[in-house]
């Protein structure tokens, strides 16, 4: 049988391999172009380009000597920025003694980065503030004493000299083109571990968190001690400073947030040029803009800040903005957001004329206004206590209003032509958020100036939709959307 086998001719055999070749290959899966070129990036290249411009700093205070019980300030640079109670059983440092000699204690660590060749180097505000001296270290062991340029603690951006030259700067980036899901590296010392390198990606770019500026959100890994060094793209270009992260428990968990850089850069100009940061003001609160109210008054998308109150004697009144107005654009560019409009603003040099587009009553005006400088904001004042006059009854109490005419020195107090005071708010109203005291402007797109114009302005109303309020609560405005009963 073996001999007949190997005789069968070759032919045979040759047909037979490559029938088996083009079955085999038949059956393996075809990967996408895409699928076969990406593959897990390398930041070898960027750690030897960019680390030597990344600095440790640390910062020392002047302390009494001798005594025990104070908390160790260089284990609480975390605690100090994210308000975490301090653990019960942290190690304890000496106590300052009054009649002791001042002496230089250790009290916290951070990172940052060389802005320039001749010794600018840039850091968060958080991690210099309240120091009496700043070390810096550069990655050849050098060390520098730091002089603070400036800090601006509103955008947590600070600006330290050492006085070097030849240093190896940071190219900065274009945040513009920084993309959600794009690969990131961090560089700094968290916990005080030198040079310690992090990669992630960008989990979300304009991110909000009740700060001035809006965050870059990444999932690299950034603990205390790496606040102020710089985020970088695989470029090796700086596009952000690495200031905070969101955590339970005090280590990283998978949040963090950067400034961006060309915010940090315009604020790090006038830190240098002038030590502070000028930045503009109109004098007005503002608030979102929800879905259902820009609906209702014909806005459409919801967008815009909404006005809801102006400070007496500030830019904006002097514009002619109104509470209740939503300003939806700020010399020529949309405001998205109500947190859009502070920012913009901000940037802009006091004394310059902008132009502000309002949406008020359903129609678009543009009012131009001076910018002014930033001040501590004024304290809201309180409407003086009036006697109300004799409520009137009519369609408002379908929706559990009763209202009445708005005294005339009410009137002069709030800056406001009409409106009628809510005496009592029950069922619709009440849940719509109305209570007493408060004074109603326009319902819908229509002003109020009376009781009789309230009523008739009710009276045309449909029904079966919500109707649209605008109130003023002392010198505050808001909208409010009374539903039907069902």
């Amino acid at each position: 049988m073996m001999l007949e086998l190997n005789r069968k001719p070759l032919r045979s055999y040759l047909v037979a391999g490559l029938m088996a070749v083009v079955a085999t290959t038949a059956v393996l899966p075809v990967q996408p172009v895409w699928a076969q070129n990406r593959t897990l990036p390398d930041f070898t290249d960027l750690v030897e380009q960019v680390g030597p411009s990344v600095v440790n700093i640390r910062t020392l205070e002047k302390v009494k000597a001798s005594g025990t019980g104070s908390v160790d300030e260089q284990m609480l640079e975390f605690f100090r920025r994210f308000g975490i109670p301090v653990p019960p059983n942290m190690p304890r440092a000496p106590r300052p003694d009054r009649n002791s000699p001042d002496e230089d204690q250790p009290r916290g660590v951070g990172s940052g980065f060389i802005l320039t060749t001749d010794g600018f180097v840039m850091t968060n505000a958080h991690v210099v503030d309240g120091a009496d001296e700043v070390i810096v270290t550069l990655t050849d062991k050098r060390e520098f004493k730091a002089r603070i340029i400036g800090a601006d603690k509103r955008s947590d951006v600070a600006v330290v000299k050492i006085e070097a030259s030849g240093l190896p700067a940071v190219k900065i980036g274009d945040i513009n083109r920084l993309k959600v899901g794009e690969w990131v590296m961090a560089i700094g010392s968290p916990f005080g571990l030198e040079n310690t390198v992090t990669a992630g990606i960008v989990s979300a770019k304009q991110r909000d968190t009740g700060d001035y500026l809006p965050f870059i959100q990444t999932d690299v890994a950034i603990n205390p001690g790496n606040s102020g060094g710089p985020l970088i793209n695989m470029r090796g270009e700086v596009v952000g400073i690495n200031s905070q992260i969101y955590s339970r428990s005090g280590g990283f968990q998978g949040i963090s947030f950067s400034i961006p850089i060309d915010e940090a850069v315009r604020v790090s100009e006038q830190l240098r040029s002038t030590g502070k940061v000028t930045r503009g003001r109109i004098g007005v609160q503002i608030d979102q803009v929800t879905k259902e109210v820009a609906e209702s008054i014909g806005l459409g998308k919801a967008l815009g800040a909404l006005v809801r109150g102006v400070e007496s004697g500030a830019p904006a009144e002097k514009a002619g903005i109104e509470a209740g107005d939503i300003i939806t654009r700020f010399d020529g560019k949309p405001i998205e957001k109500a947190s859009d409009l502070p920012r913009m603003v901000g940037n802009v040099k006091p004394g310059t004329k902008a132009v502000v587009t309002v949406f008020r009553r359903g129609v678009a005006k543009d009012l131009s206004v001076i910018i002014a400088e930033v001040e501590p904001e004024k304290s809201a004042r309180k409407a003086s206590a009036t006697e109300p006059k004799p409520p009137v009854a009519g369609p408002a109490q379908a929706m559990g209003l009763v209202v009445s005419e708005l005294p005339d020195a009410q009137k002069k107090e709030l800056k406001i032509k009409g409106g009628v005071k809510v005496d009592n708010a029950e069922g619709a109203a009440a849940r719509a958020g109305l209570r007493e005291g408060d004074v109603i402007v326009a319902i819908g797109n229509a002003e109020i100036t009376s009781v009789k114009e309230f009523e008739a302005a009710l009276a045309k109303a449909d029904k079966s939709k919500a109707i649209n309020v605008l109130l003023r609560r002392g010198e505050w405005a808001q909208y409010a959307l009374i539903r039907p009963v069902r």
